[in-house]
């Protein structure tokens, strides 16, 4: 199968700090493992969400790793339309990354939470409105007073969210009501990605929504990143398990090493 024929961007260079990218096209995108990705890296996938303001009509960036492509695997009717409603979806996993490489697929890693850092550090202004589904207040009280923001609008949904469409419509309604330029919906997968589709459809949100996860536990500072060398050598996966050992221990023991054989099965079907 030819991956080529599946190019469709022709705008500026995104690596050019300069160039003014048009939000309405999408770049190439791949089908791997059963769901979409745009092989953005992540200064390409900074400048297309620097290009959103707070007038754009909404739209949003899903993050897919190794634990969302198990679970599209087993529930693709849950999944698949989340995906397939995003603006961009690039790959949140190092593991994903070296399997597209095999493959022969250019993904780059594109961690959610290095994208987030990213615009806080250096995108967000102190006076600028910014929406968070999720998160508690401890941590957003943190990154307030981190970065001096003066306008949070935060709504933290109930537990069980992906099982209470009305609690999903709360979400979105709020979206609605506080627009901003950006969004930080951090509920898990696919709770956020149901808020995400939620505030699209809705018609009247705008702004960039963001599937993040816990992004804001690492910003804070309540979750601690991997050292560099970890990240790079792609074993940031055992440094979370080994912080979070009782919580951790089946997503990455159990449920991880099922992407091989999930990879070995697409391979087949090419």
């Amino acid at each position: 199968m030819s991956h080529d024929a599946q190019y469709t961007y022709n705008g500026p260079s995104e690596t050019d700090s300069n160039a003014q990218i048009d939000w309405r096209m999408k770049p190439r995108s791949y089908e791997f493992l059963g769901a979409e990705f745009h092989p953005l890296d992540p200064v390409q996938t900074l400048a297309r969400a620097k290009s959103i303001t707070a007038d754009h009509d909404f739209r949003y960036i899903v993050t897919p790793n190794v634990d969302h492509i198990v679970r599209l695997t087993k529930e693709p009717e849950i999944f698949k339309p989340l995906y397939e409603a995003a603006w961009l979806s690039v790959c949140d996993s190092r593991i994903l990354e070296l399997l597209a490489s095999r493959s022969n697929i250019p993904l780059k890693a594109v961690p959610g939470s290095d994208l987030s850092q990213q615009l806080f550090d250096n995108v967000i202004q102190q006076d600028d409105p910014i929406t968070v589904i999720g998160a508690d207040i401890e941590i957003i009280s943190i990154v307030r007073g981190k970065y001096g923001l003066k306008k949070i609008h935060h709504y933290e949904p109930p537990m069980g969210l992906r099982r209470k469409p009305d609690e999903v419509a709360k979400c979105a309604e709020f979206i609605a009501r506080h627009p901003s330029r950006y969004v930080f919906i951090c509920v898990g997968s696919p709770q956020q990605e149901m808020v995400a589709k939620a505030a699209l459809e809705r018609g009247d949100c705008k702004g960039l929504g963001l599937c993040v996860g816990a992004s804001l536990d690492f910003i804070g500072g309540r979750t601690k990143r991997a050292p560099k060398w970890m990240q790079q050598v792609r074993l940031e996966w055992l440094f979370r398990l080994l912080s979070e050992p009782k919580r951790l221990w089946k997503r990455y023991l159990v449920e991880g090493p099922k992407i091989f054989l999930i990879w070995k099965q697409w391979l087949k079907n090419q």
